[in-house]
């Protein structure tokens, strides 16, 4: 296995797919956290009185204390794993693609093991794409959002470990999509299309049509459930995640958790679990059929 992975480390630093894919990674994180910092910056006057005395009075804090920041960093980081999730397709759809796969199956004891490589290594490069953008997002608040309603050091250094699990996640889940698929721009523009448009669309119309009916929704599909590993961190901080503030409408919970890029999440811990399934689902699916796909 050790060679293996060797192998799998050579072609990916030997290649420009990692840094062709970080540098916008970095970028896109960077504005989005801008964007989303300027405008949570302010998201206080778009509150209720009542709404907002409700939840900093169970938080324990001010009004101008509250962490404004953590809202907007998680959509920064959400959008530069997208990038994540295109290396991942690359580990085995750009080898389908290259014509490499048949000396990469041939040349491991068994194709179980030449998968499980590229797991491992392409998760530690999941963990640094998550690194690189947490950084970018983080750099990004600072930037716009005001001192005082910057993350505490505790929330900053959860959406950094949440940032790089989701990094993990996220790579295996491409591989697990590319493995499948075998083809780098079919999974590439249907991932793209469908985590950055058809699902947010498709959760924010439903909760517009159904409200709290199906408030849940965007806690359990791929792209949410993705999203509200790191998305949810800034939504719990405002009691609309995990341990809800009493008394805090379902509307205006919503709404946070959206704000936060984390619509419909139950907890960070529950996303991560539900978004592993997903991994899972498609990384032994893309395991099962290459078994015995012909790679002549």
């Amino acid at each position: 296995m050790g060679n293996l992975i060797k192998a799998e480390m050579r072609k990916i630093i030997t290649t420009k797919s990692w840094w062709a894919l970080l540098i916008p990674a970095f970028f896109a994180s960077l504005l989005f956290a801008l964007g989303w910092g300027a405008f949570t910056n302010e998201v206080g006057e778009v509150l209720s009185s009542t709404e907002t005395q409700t939840i900093t009075g169970a938080l324990g804090i001010e009004t101008g204390e509250l962490p404004m920041g953590l809202l907007a960093i998680g959509h920064g980081i959400n959008v530069g794993l997208l990038f994540a999730v295109i290396l991942g397709v690359l580990a085995v759809a750009g080898e389908y693609g290259k014509k490499t796969i048949t000396t990469t199956f041939l040349t491991a004891p068994n194709r179980a093991m030449a998968l499980g490589a590229k797991m491992l290594t392409y998760s530690g490069w999941g963990a640094l794409y998550g690194l690189v953008v947490s950084a970018a997002a983080s750099l990004g608040i600072a930037f716009v959002v005001d001192g005082d309603r910057m993350p505490s050091s505790g929330q900053w250094l959860a959406v950094i470990g949440t940032s790089l699990l989701a990094g993990m996640l996220a790579t295996l889940f491409g591989i697990g999509v590319g493995a499948l698929w075998k083809s780098v721009a079919g999974s590439v523009v249907t991932i793209t299309i469908y985590m950055l448009l058809i699902e947010n669309v498709w959760v924010f119309v439903s909760f517009g049509l159904w409200q709290e009916n199906v408030a849940w929704m965007g806690g359990v599909l791929p792209n949410g459930t993705l999203n509200g590993i790191v998305g949810a961190i800034g939504a719990e901080a405002f009691g609309a995640a995990g341990v809800k503030i009493p008394g805090l409408e379902a509307e205006t919970a919503w709404g946070l958790q959206y704000i936060a890029g984390a619509p419909g999440a139950f907890s960070w811990w529950a996303s991560a679990l539900i978004f592993f399934g997903w991994t899972m689902l498609f990384f032994g699916s893309g395991w099962a059929v290459n078994q015995k796909r012909d790679i002549t």
